[in-house]
């Protein structure tokens, strides 16, 4: 079988007293949409650091690829080609569309700003993921909907050639349509062969755009795998107890229980 693009492997890491992560392993393969969901300190959070670079795992493996590799910074992780967008997208509400796009890695033509070639490239990779609603490329980033910046954010880490892409609750606080606009983004992402990592509370958003589902529950994995092996009662038991059968003995063993 093929590797999966991302595989953690008895991952742990603690904060003092607080263990967050307790050996967790997870496969996320490449051209899947794998939701991650859990309750509030389930160590979601802290998961997607440890991927992002943000924090150091205390023990475990990672695997990029198939290789292990070190995660020790954002710098490494973008090396490898991941990209995480966080809630609060990181984008820079003053600055256009191209402007964010490109912030801190402008594109110059003898030594002065190379407009022309960032506006091409800025329109053209939001073409490619048929973000169509956005007025004008050199409108600001603060006039966007909710939906529109996050169209922004994912579209600045697919630019720059991002194999996995994170995304931290995409839909929080999102109307039906902005909603709509992401999952369908989500999707897209996922046709172009690139894996998506989405952490969200919203069930019907992960039953709807997830091809796998890891379910977190104090900083263990307590059940993974494809979509069709679960249904919204079985999650729901899986983050609020752990699923109490399972866990002895199998949690994140990739067995399964039927619903």
């Amino acid at each position: 079988m093929t590797d999966p693009l991302l595989s953690l492997h008895g991952v742990t890491k603690s904060f003092g007293a607080v263990q967050a992560l307790a050996g967790v392993d997870l496969e996320v393969p490449a051209g899947q949409v794998t939701a991650l969901v859990g309750d509030n300190g389930a160590g979601k959070s802290t998961l997607i650091k440890a991927i992002s670079g943000i924090h150091h795992t205390d023990s475990g493996e990672i695997r990029w690829d198939g290789e292990v590799v070190h995660v020790h910074s954002p710098r490494d992780a973008a090396a490898l080609g991941i990209a995480t967008v966080y809630q609060d997208l990181a984008l820079c509400d003053n600055l256009d569309i191209v402007e964010n796009m490109f912030l801190g890695r402008e594109t110059l033509r003898h030594g002065i700003l190379d407009d022309a070639a960032m506006e091409i490239r800025a329109r053209q990779t939001l073409a490619d993921l048929s973000v169509v609603t956005v007025r004008s490329i050199r409108q600001a980033v603060g006039s966007l909907s909710g939906g529109q910046r996050q169209a922004v954010a994912v579209a600045r880490a697919v630019m720059w050639e991002a194999r996995l892409v994170v995304m931290d609750e995409p839909t929080a606080a999102l109307g039906v349509s902005q909603t709509a606009m992401v999952l369908d983004l989500i999707r897209r992402l996922s046709g172009r062969g690139i894996a998506v990592l989405v952490i969200s509370h919203n069930l019907n958003d992960v039953f709807s755009v997830a091809d796998r589902i890891a379910v977190l529950y104090l900083g263990r994995i307590a059940g993974q795998g494809p979509v069709k092996d679960f249904d919204t009662q079985r999650t729901v038991e899986l983050i609020t107890t752990g699923g109490a059968p399972m866990a002895a003995g199998r949690a994140g063993s990739g067995a399964r229980e039927t619903p």
